[in-house]
């Protein structure tokens, strides 16, 4: 995934310095450059149109490496009820679920969400002197790539909180995203996201039935 971004950038990148600028959005880049491509009348200079061309295939052939991977996932999913569970929660697909399945294993290693949190790195550094007590950075202990999924997670949280079927969740994000940049609401939801995760993995069920909060 990270390696097709990649790509996609860097072709609306040289695009930009050519003077061509096309729609922004994953599934419109390759398209658009196809049809420039294509168009012997675009100001796309005809020794490049091979370059591109080949650039648009590697992506394509990305994105359908992605797709047999999902595939495998989805198959593996069936057998795992937790994955099931996870994904009823926003902001968790189904990589996040997986990937969180296959690294943390047996959830019962936690005795609370806030220690999985902390164990992700998700919680704030403290400094304390005398009756002040000060949060710093997130400590960024434990396992950087679930680390980064949640925050992505988080971020899907925050971009769609007011255009889908509100809950508490959602409620609440939308209402941090008011009071603080988006980096700092992203991490903050990340770390809600984390304890959510230990609840509805420890009690099984899916996040809609949830009556607890975290």
């Amino acid at each position: 995934m990270t390696e097709r971004t990649a790509r996609l950038n860097a072709l609306r990148g040289l695009l930009r310095e050519l003077g061509v600028f096309i729609p922004m959005g994953a599934r419109e880049v390759v398209p658009a450059v196809w049809s420039l491509i294509e168009d012997a009348d675009s100001d796309l200079p005809e020794a490049l149109r091979p370059i591109f061309a080949e650039a648009c295939r590697e992506i394509r052939q990305i994105e359908a490496r992605i797709k047999q991977v999902e595939r495998q996932l989805e198959a593996t999913a069936v057998q795992l009820p937790t994955v099931e569970y996870l994904r009823t929660i926003p902001g968790i697909g189904l990589l996040i679920a997986t990937a969180l399945v296959a690294f943390l294993g047996d959830i019962r290693r936690f005795p609370s969400g806030r220690h999985l949190a902390s164990y992700l790195g998700l919680t704030p550094r403290e400094y304390s002197s005398g009756l002040k007590r000060h949060l710093g950075r997130i400590s960024k202990r434990g396992d950087g790539y679930l680390r980064t999924l949640l925050i992505h997670g988080a971020r899907s949280v925050l971009i769609h909180a007011r255009k889908q079927q509100p809950d508490r969740l959602r409620e609440w994000a939308s209402k941090l995203a008011k009071t603080h940049v988006h980096n700092k609401a992203a991490v903050a939801v990340a770390n809600k996201l984390a304890r959510i995760v230990w609840a509805v993995w420890s009690h099984a069920r899916p996040y809609g039935l949830m009556t607890t909060t975290v």
